[in-house]
């Protein structure tokens, strides 16, 4: 290498480390890693796990050039650390030096933004097991395949020594991080890598870490050799002219650096694809949890998008912040100056103008007085189930029902309170009438003042659009009474094929997310990608699956189907949702509105009152909550299962 290539060379190799034992040894290597920001190294977690498995505070020592510290694990992503093989997705760790990190300067990597995997020339760094440990080597390589969500496949034409395990790859053409190095491969050269973008799956530590690192660059530090990082990028990211520039960009990330976390990626992706003018990226979108990962979508490839196209990003972020009260008059006066370099002034109108949509403008303020009552757990209170089983060879589907009442003193079990005395049972619009004596009886019976009780719909999955919340029981509602059920109560559904004793995965699912304070809406089916059911059973506990689709029909019915099958005892859906595969700009809408809802519980206990709140505003023409309106709710407590199925069936009468 000569020239810029190789002043980036020797930045790259300043900011990569090697891990030892703590004391003064300098063996055994455990392997390499590199620093992120500030006092953070990151390196992939096989490296620490035979060393930390029994016990995960013990110190260790990080050392490479002009840094000799000491440290110990910050989190990794290991969900069993005992597991022979570590997955791609698993193999990452960060490391924290112990002290003041202002105390221990050293260079850190400027870390890839874009949101595809790479593909091409790396430079592989890392420190080779044999002595002297006294600097990272390089090797190039080729990446020349993907696995999985995150796997890099490195060309078999390089040998990688263990110590190399856990350090960075650098992309040459845009001199950014792109990954690091998992493993060799058995029995042939070349290895395996993981790609940048897995180091978003540590959640709130990601996004710690990498404002840190952009806020670290955006101060342009200088390094013993009076080089920048950014000052040497060239190729396809720093064109010439009115292009975007690595300058450019190391101003704006670090300007995003300092605003708000996003509330969620549905907000993030939505205020991305408004910046690209509509397109969309091809298959689904990436995890996207900080505003730095909405501004890696303005790629094409390895090429930024047009300079206004990232300013109306920004100009889209700026007032959305502004919205929420929040000051961020630095990122503005910027996004003026460099408009101002733009010779086009014809088109700056495409960035000042921009305007949030409805959906996307400030949050309504909580109303005064307003109580989120959780919903009953076992001897928490009273609940009332309808349970609604059809009539095996009815056509078209015809239902009987039953009307349970649990007390919920925690004495005894539900008791059945009335049933269905039709010959034939009832069709789906018959349902309302032949319930509004009984079951609308029984509720203003148990309702107490401003608590009424909850009622559970039990039916089969692939009836779940019926729309239960929206059954009124009284001609001329009472000034102070919303109308419609799901507007006075918590309404919600349960799966009738759980009647009985529950199974195992959706007992232990239910105990871990009644655990959990913060939860993420996780849009299935996703774009682009088939989940199976082991996509649905090892999915992280704080998940609501949320459709903007049917659950009767089409690609929702398979969902659904696979996440009851799978242990999921809480979804979202939109009952008169798109049955086909492709989706509309309203579907961002309701995924960013549906994340925001699951961002104000405290508990899971709690979504089925914030749902009523929201189905209330729209019973009262409260503006800004239509959205809502469509969605239904799979609250399915397996601590209160539904009564066992009878043992007759119910066949329609000849």
């Amino acid at each position: 290498m000569t020239g810029p290539s190789e002043r980036l060379h020797a930045l790259a190799t300043a900011a990569t480390v090697h891990l030892l034992p703590a004391g003064g040894e300098d063996k055994p290597l455990w392997g390499s890693g590199f620093f992120v920001a500030p006092g953070w190294v990151l390196t992939a977690a096989h490296v620490l796990r035979q060393h930390l498995r029994a016990d995960r505070e013990l110190a260790f020592r990080v050392r490479g050039e002009g840094i000799d510290a000491a440290a110990r694990l910050a989190e990794w992503l290991l969900t069993d650390p005992d597991r022979p093989v570590v997955p791609l997705d698993e193999d990452l760790a960060l490391v924290r030096l112990l002290g003041d990190a202002d105390e221990q300067p050293h260079e850190c990597v400027w870390l890839a933004d874009r949101a595809v995997r790479h593909s091409g020339p790396v430079r592989v760094y890392g420190y080779y097991p044999e002595p002297p440990h006294t600097r990272a080597r390089a090797v190039d390589a080729e990446i020349n395949g993907h696995e999985d969500e995150y796997g890099l496949i490195i060309r078999p034409d390089v040998d990688f020594p263990a110590g190399v395990s856990g350090g960075p790859l650098l992309d040459p053409a845009t001199g950014a991080v792109v990954g690091l190095v998992k493993s060799r491969r058995r029995q042939q050269d070349g290895g395996k890598a993981v790609a940048i973008a897995a180091l978003r799956r540590f959640g709130e530590t990601y996004r710690a870490v990498v404002a840190a690192h952009d806020r670290w660059h955006g101060t342009e530090p200088v390094s013993e050799s009076g080089d920048n990082w950014i000052d040497q990028q060239s190729g396809p990211v720093a064109d010439a002219g009115a292009g975007w520039t690595p300058a450019d960009r190391r101003e704006a990330l670090s300007l995003l650096a300092t605003l708000p976390a996003p509330p969620d990626a549905p907000t993030v992706e939505a205020l991305a694809t408004r910046a690209r003018s509509g397109t969309r990226l091809p298959g689904p979108p990436p995890d996207l949890r900080t505003w730095r990962d909405g501004y890696g979508l303005l790629y094409e490839g390895a090429h930024p998008l047009d300079p206004l196209a990232f300013l109306r990003y920004l100009r889209f972020v700026d007032a959305y912040v502004r919205a929420r009260g929040e000051p961020c008059a630095p990122l503005g006066a910027w996004i003026e100056r460099r408009l101002r370099r733009d010779p086009r002034r014809e088109m700056h109108a495409f960035v000042r103008d921009v305007q949030l949509p409805d959906e996307l403008g400030a949050a309504p303020a909580e109303r005064a007085g307003r109580v989120v009552i959780p919903y009953p757990g076992p001897g928490e209170g009273p609940t009332v189930a309808v349970l609604l089983d059809p009539v095996i060879g009815s056509e078209p589907t015809r239902f009987f029902w039953q009307i349970w009442l649990d007390d919920g003193d925690g004495t005894g079990d539900p008791e059945l309170h009335e049933t269905d005395d039709s010959v034939h049972g009832r069709l789906p619009g018959e349902l309302v009438q032949a319930l509004r004596r009984p079951l609308g009886d029984l509720l203003r019976a148990k309702d107490r003042r401003d608590r009424p009780v909850p009622l559970e719909v039990a039916l089969p999955a692939e009836h779940f659009d019926i729309a239960v919340h929206r059954w009124r029981f009284d001609d001329i509602a009472q000034l102070d009474d919303a109308g419609h059920l799901g507007a006075r109560r918590r309404v919600v559904l349960r799966s009738l094929a759980r009647r009985g004793d529950p199974d195992k995965l959706w007992t232990d699912r239910w105990q871990a997310m009644t655990a959990r304070q913060r939860f993420v809406s996780w849009r299935t089916p996703q774009r682009g990608v088939v989940t199976t059911g082991r996509g649905y059973r090892e999915a992280a506990v704080d998940r609501v699956p949320v459709m903007c689709r049917p659950a009767g029909r089409g690609p929702g019915r398979a969902a659904l189907k696979l996440a009851l099958e799978n242990g999921h005892g809480v979804a979202l859906w939109h009952i008169d949702g798109h049955a086909t595969r492709t989706c509309a700009e309203d579907c961002d809408t309701l995924h960013a509105k549906a994340q925001e809802l699951l961002g104000t519980l405290g508990s899971l206990a709690e979504l089925p009152d914030r749902l009523r709140h929201l189905r209330q505003d729209i019973s009262e023409r409260r503006a800004g909550h239509t959205w809502a309106e469509p969605l239904a709710l799979l609250y399915d407590d397996p601590r209160r299962p539904l009564p066992a199925e009878e043992t007759e069936t119910l066949d329609a009468p000849l």
